[in-house]
């Protein structure tokens, strides 16, 4: 059972996907592979005007899967999650994400990525990976771009949880109301709907061209940053080990 749903409205204008894999909508492997086969799919709709990503259940998602952090699996791992953002870009059509609840790491990531945020008074947003002794490459590339560099900065060397207020006061989100589901789909009517869709992607990624950029020219860079210098250290196999173990997690001097 694929772990992503897929809902069309307004004539296919409009496109949901679904993360449901249980309470988590935990991003991994298998989640990730069907994101980005869905995303496949609608690279001959022409008709696309807006793509939403959303959680089903009480939360977005708890973020990446821990496990695939570990040494054996990170490279894949990372390889993977960041080809999805490449795949979501080479679409070139506006996105927007729904958020309820826990919005954490790598569901953060995927959430703030889009090009509008709505959420709901319950939404949490986090990027905690400093927690677990890593960080967040997309984060540290692309939230700089959505709040600026120094509250960016704050957020992922902290992993302070923000709430849904402060979240729109800040930039991080855009929207928050009790329906965030519907909000979408009636900013999508009052915004998008009559607009020509080829005019709409040229004018969606004229407007991008500071983080597609990065994705080539920064994202490689935080990739080697993250598998060949912090990985090389004792520190973020304990931090994902003592999380998987639920205990505190015992760190080492340089």
């Amino acid at each position: 059972m694929t772990p992503v749903r897929t809902v069309t409205a307004d004539g296919g204008g409009v496109v949901r996907l679904i993360l449901d894999r249980g309470k988590g909508n935990v991003l991994d492997g298998q989640m990730v592979d069907a994101l980005r086969a869905e995303i496949r799919k609608l690279a001959n709709k022409p008709e696309l005007r807006l793509l939403i990503f959303e959680g089903a259940g009480p939360h977005f998602s708890f973020g990446a899967s821990v496990e695939e952090h570990l040494p054996d699996q990170v490279e894949g791992m990372l390889t993977s999650f960041h080809q999805l953002f490449r795949d979501i870009e080479e679409l070139q059509v506006p996105t927007a994400a729904v958020v309820t609840g826990q919005c954490l790491g790598g569901g953060f990531e995927l959430a703030t990525w889009c090009g509008q945020v709505f959420c709901d008074p319950s939404a949490v947003f986090a990027v905690p990976e400093i927690q677990l002794a890593v960080f967040p490459p997309i984060a540290a590339m692309s939230l700089r771009w959505r709040i600026g560099g120094s509250r960016a900065t704050a957020m992922i060397i902290s992993g302070e949880k923000v709430g849904a207020a402060r979240a729109v006061d800040i930039g991080l989100a855009d929207h928050c109301s009790d329906d965030p589901a519907a909000a979408v789909l009636e900013w999508y009517e009052r915004t998008l709907a009559t607009l020509s869709p080829v005019a709409l992607r040229f004018a969606w990624s004229a407007s991008r061209i500071p983080v597609s950029s990065a994705l080539s020219i920064e994202l490689p860079r935080l990739e080697r940053l993250y598998l060949t210098k912090l990985m090389a250290f004792d520190d973020p196999v304990e931090g994902l080990t003592a999380f998987l173990e639920r205990r505190q997690p015992e760190w080492r001097a340089w």
